[in-house]
């Protein structure tokens, strides 16, 4: 269930055990108190191109999708925010939004446009579409953006006022791979976000991410109520940025930053295990996202491996085979204590 009134305040938190270094430059260690279940944009992306239906069932980083998320048993969404050209954080996942005019693809850089013009892409609150969505995939198809259940475009300050509360917020904070950006642009973006934060958090359970190594860190000096998580393929794709291309790159970042833990791509974590003994003894937390992440198996994998948590899609299926997970002594197996335990993954699957 979700974590009911508690906050990832650093000062004063609820959800996280915590071991604060003397020096405020350093960093502060957390522990989840359970195992973690976020859902992805909401309660799942969307893959347009993908033959499953249920990657098109709700428009993923709506209030829909994250109010439907949150009748699960879940502890926090993840959801991508940007902010438009004056000044308003929205909540939206592709750098660039496209539509068709007359038979041509138009496309605009969400930061680029005004607020009102972000939110008349898509169904509207009165039910017209005039500037229907299209979506473009990494290898250049593009797609109409149809699901089952459409929703209107949202902003973060939404979300905080019409998404039950006790719900924790992965507020990943996005920025383009392929732009450079000047600190002051960083850091002006960052403080129009925390402004609706400060504004309308009220004790929910938040927590800030990025894959940009620089946001992150000027996220965490900028503020030091709520944990901060690098992001990370480890190195499942190369960036020029090498802090970005391993597990231990991400370590060397998040020490160095005063971090509070790392979001890796799950493949990272499958291929190098022996990672988070690393991540554990520089005293960060764990998380991963992924696709494998919709695999019930991989979850329960990565459970026994000492995750903290997972970012998923299939929320209903995830978020149910976790609740169900029971620890009971048996003669079967053997801990890293050494006492004997037999673990359940859901009703039906029996491992040891």
């Amino acid at each position: 269930m979700a974590l009911e009134a508690m906050t990832l305040s650093l000062s004063n938190s609820a959800m996280f055990s915590s071991g604060v270094v003397e020096d405020d430059k350093k960093q502060e260690a957390f522990v989840f108190p359970k195992f973690v279940v976020m859902g992805h944009r909401g309660f799942g992306m969307n893959m347009l191109q993908s033959p499953d239906e249920k990657m098109k069932f709700i428009k993923e980083n709506s209030i829909l999708s994250f109010s439907v998320a949150a009748d699960f048993p879940i502890d926090f969404i993840e959801f991508d925010v940007q902010v438009t050209r004056d000044g308003c954080p929205v909540i939206f996942h592709d750098i660039f939004m496209f539509t068709q005019e007359q038979g041509v693809i138009i496309e605009k850089r969400v930061t680029e446009m005004a607020l009102h013009e972000f939110l008349s892409y898509g169904p509207q609150e009165d039910g017209t579409n005039v500037k229907p969505m299209l979506r473009k995939t990494k290898d250049g198809r593009v797609f109409e953006w149809t699901v089952e259940k459409d929703a209107p475009l949202c902003t973060l300050e939404e979300a905080f006022v019409k998404v039950k509360h006790s719900l924790g917020f992965n507020i990943e904070l996005k920025f383009d791979d392929n732009t450079v950006y000047g600190e002051e642009e960083l850091r002006q973006t960052l403080d129009n976000i925390l402004k609706v934060v400060n504004e309308h958090s009220k004790n929910r359970p938040i927590i800030f991410s990025s894959f940009h190594p620089h946001a992150v860190r000027l996220i965490r000096n900028m503020q030091r109520n709520y944990p901060v998580f690098f992001l990370t393929n480890g190195g499942c794709e190369i960036y020029k940025d090498v802090r970005r291309n391993s597990l231990d790159e991400a370590i060397k970042l998040c020490k160095e930053s005063g971090l509070q833990g790392i979001v890796s791509e799950v493949k990272a974590i499958l291929r190098t295990p022996n990672a988070i003994t690393r991540v554990k003894d520089s005293k960060l937390s764990l998380l991963s996202y992924g696709q494998l992440n919709n695999v019930v198996e991989v979850i329960y994998l990565q459970y026994l491996m000492g995750v903290e948590g997972v970012i998923v899609d299939m929320v209903k299926d995830i978020s149910e085979a976790i609740a169900n997970i029971e620890v009971t002594n048996k003669d079967d197996c053997e801990d890293d204590d050494g006492k004997k335990c037999q673990i359940r993954f859901g009703e039906e699957r029996k491992k040891t």
